[in-house]
Order: structure tokens, then sequence, then C-alpha cells
């Protein structure tokens, strides 16, 4: 190998969110600037995992619509699924979004580097090629942008069934007979719904007492309603012993639950029980950069490592799995390089579950405030008692707003219904702004909208559950 080392001035490992935005504006500012892709460039979100996750998502909520077309007053023949013409769809995209990606890094001045880095000491790394060969760069700054990826448990015989990630099932040109889901998170919940519109067999098997386990007890239940009304079967704190079998032609999966041991079969599995950084196995041990006992990147909060000129970023910095968090990481970043003071500590991150309703949350809901010790008042809403719904003919869900005790704060947002993510980023720009909830009330919304349901929920009268109120 030659040994001469690259000299640059930035450089990036790992093109998602945070490093494609660090790359191109550091390069649009002057600096020398390199960014390592061992392969997505621009990331999951753009090819693997956010966009095409949510076009397959749109295509399935097209289907749903063309079965209750006679609700609508629309006749039609037929609703078959053609999976390969719904890849098609979403491949069309992604080819778009990678065309794009290149276009910026041409634009910017930043250098991409197709390859894989290894590090081999502080700020400097050997990068095998994509196209073989290898170089050895050394960055004045580094930051680390590496991702993590879908965890297979540790299940006797899960892995030699070959289950799908959300990679191989968004890829999918057919549709499973018989899906089971391990997981009732967010991808487990988005696909679980997507695939059952499809037409296909839909099973969940979840561990926890709920799903959507981060979510309030009611909004877990709304959600297993919905399942259940769309004749997807849920199991719940149950646990998977062990597995048979081989996904996408039969799988048998060993479970305990609360009526005891059982046998679930299908002919398709898929895996979404959570992520694992992609730390492993580059050499971090020789650039001084320190892990977590869960092997994330250890940072501060201004996303700084322990090693000198080294930064981490997104998923590997342990930042929440949301591009928005990520694209947010850059901002943190690049505003402390070039004066600024700002860091990750409280900062308002909104969540989004894109099932059909949606559900979007933005500060505290009513378990975390319970776990906290911080008293709330209430306010409640049915969805269907906003008009836009009854337009929609989309009434299911509800929506609360989590109030301070002793002032008109808006402490946390959620909303499950039509619209969710929207009307979540009114409030949450309300609560950025530090808008007290009377403004809002104030407020004129246009109608019919579902933000006017903002209007009739600020009517009500906030009110604090009993075990809330402190003990005098």
């Amino acid at each position: 190998m030659n040994t001469a080392v690259e000299s640059y001035d930035v450089l990036v490992i790992g093109s998602g969110e945070a490093g494609k935005y660090l790359a191109w504006t550091m390069a649009g500012e002057g600096h020398r600037t390199a960014v390592v892709e061992r392969k997505l460039i621009g990331g999951s979100c753009p090819n693997i995992a956010c966009l095409p996750s949510k076009n397959i998502i749109q295509s399935a909520k097209v289907r749903e619509f063309t079965l209750r077309a006679a609700e609508f007053g629309v006749e039609l023949e037929s609703a078959v699924t053609d999976m390969k013409s719904v890849q098609a769809r979403k491949r069309a995209m992604v080819d778009g979004l990678r065309q794009l990606h290149r276009d910026r890094y041409r634009a910017s001045g930043a250098e991409l580097i197709m390859g894989e880095a290894h590090f081999v000491g502080e700020r400097t790394v050997d990068v095998g090629l994509v196209g073989g060969g290898e170089r050895r760069l050394r960055g004045e700054r580094v930051f680390l942008n590496l991702g993590t990826h879908a965890t297979v448990p540790d299940v006797p015989g899960l892995a030699a069934t070959r289950p799908m990630t959300h990679v191989e099932l968004l890829d999918l040109d057919r549709l499973p007979e018989h899906l089971i889901v391990l997981g009732g998170g967010y991808v487990g919940l988005e696909l679980a719904q997507a695939m059952r519109r499809f037409g296909a067999r839909v099973t969940v098997l979840e561990a926890g007492e709920q799903l959507a386990g981060r979510e309030d007890a009611d909004v877990g239940a709304a959600v297993l309603e919905l399942f259940r009304d769309e004749g997807i079967t849920v199991h719940l704190q149950t646990r998977v012993h062990g597995v048979e079998g081989e996904s996408g032609s039969l799988v048998r999966l060993v479970t305990e639950g609360p009526d005891g041991d059982g046998v679930v079969e299908g002919t398709d599995l898929l895996v979404g029980v959570g992520r694992t950084p992609n730390t492993a196995g580059i050499g971090l041990e020789r650039s001084g950069v320190a892990l977590t006992g869960t092997g994330y990147v250890a940072v501060d909060e201004r996303l700084a490592t322990t090693a000198p000129g080294v930064w981490a970023m997104g998923e590997c910095a342990g930042s929440p799995q949301f591009t928005h968090a990520a694209f947010d990481d850059f901002r943190v970043v690049h505003d402390n390089l070039t004066g600024g003071s700002r860091t990750t500590t409280d900062r308002l991150v909104p969540y989004c579950l894109f099932t059909d309703p949606e559900l979007a949350r933005v500060g505290l809901n009513e378990s975390e405030a319970r776990r906290r010790g911080i008293e709330y008042r209430l306010l409640t809403q049915p969805m269907a008692a906003v008009l836009r719904t009854r337009t929609l003919s989309e009434p299911r869900g509800f929506m609360k707003m989590l109030l301070a005790a002793d002032s008109d704060e808006i402490l946390g947002f959620t909303v499950f219904g039509a619209e969710a993510s929207e009307l979540m980023a009114a409030v949450q720009t309300a609560m950025v702004g530090h808008i007290p909830y009377t403004a809002l009330h104030a407020a004129i919304y246009a109608h019919p909208t579902m933000a006017e349901g903002l209007t009739f929920l600020l009517r009500n009268t906030p009110t604090a559950p009993a075990h809330q109120r402190r003990q005098p």
C-alpha cells in the first residue's frame, strides 16, 4: 500500500444526514473536505429507511382507499396489489434522490470517496476503495457519522432462518403470504400495517405490555384497536424462545405469553426490535475515541468525543434515531465550529409514527411526566370532534395536551389521528417560542382544517389527574 497521507481540513466518515450536510457546508465555506461512504450515498434515510418506507406506506394507503372506494361513492372493479409496480415507484424515487446527492457533492466541492474506513491512528484512516486499492486520509478535524443497523436478537435459530429487516422487506418484489413481525415499535408497526393493507396476513409479537411502548397506555391501546380492526393479529407480553425454518418459505416461532407456551407459524419473518451502532471493527480504539457501555460513541453536549478534534453525530452518538435529530446534530456541531454555542441539552425532538392514522408527539407525555415527578394539567379531545375528520371519513383517534400545573406553559402534545404530524408541528412551534397555551386558544384557525381542532381542545377546562397533585 502507498502509505502517503492525504490531508484534509474536514474528514467525515459516513454520508448520512448529519455528515452530508456538514460536508456540503464546510466545503462551501472553503475547507478541503472529504467524505468516506462505504455503500449508501446520503445514508439510510433516502435509500433504505425513512423515505422508501413512507413511499411504500403511501402505496398501501392507496390500496386501502380502493378497498373503501364505495364508501366515497366510487366504483372499482379490482384492487389487486402488484408489488413489482409498488417497488418500481419506490426505486424511481430512490434513484432520483441518489442523483440529487451526487449533484450536491459536485456543487459543494466536497470529495465523496466510496470505500470502507478503518482507523490506524489519531484522526487517520485507511480506506479500502470500492473499486479496488487503498488510500490513507488524515483530517485536521474528523466527524463520525457511522449510523446504526437493525439488531437481530440472540434467539436460538433466529439468524439461521435468515429473517428480514426493514432493508429486505422494503425491497421485496412479492407479497408475503403470512408475515410475522417481531417488535411493536416504529419499524414493526409501520411495516406491519402496510403489508396487511397490501393483502398479507400479519401477526405482530411484542414482548412488552403494549404496542408503541414509549407512549402512554391509552395510545398503545388505540394502536392495538386499530390493528385488530384491520385484521392484524397481535400478541403482547410474548417472548420468542426459538425459531425454525426459513423466512420466505415457512417459519415456526416457539413463544411464551400470557396463555402459556405456543407456536406461531408464517411464511416470512421481519425483525424490528431495535438498532445496533456501527462502531465495531473500524479501529476506533486506535483513534482515542471512547464508547459507551452499549457501544455508542461517547460524546458531550456539543457532540465532541474523547479524542481531540473528533466529533460524532447522528445515531452512532446515541442521538434520537430520527433524521431530523441527525440534522440538528449537524447544526449543533457546525454552530460550535463557527463561534456559536449550541448543545443537545433539553432540545425539543418530535416523534412521528407513520401508521394510518399517524401518531405524533412532542415534549412530555403523561408516562414520562409521572416518571419524572412533574405535575401537569391535562386537556383531551377525540379527533371526531375535529370537523375536518368528518370530511375525510377518518374520525379515529384523540389528542391531548399537557400543561404545567402552575403556569400556562405547554409541556407536551400527543395526537393519534389523521394528519397528526402536521397538527403536532403547530404546537411544537408554540413550544419552541415559549408561547402559552392561552395564546393558542385566542388564535383563529382556518375552517375546516385539522389545526382548527386546537380551537376546541383549548376550550376545555384543564384538569390535573389526582395522583399528580402534591400531598401536603
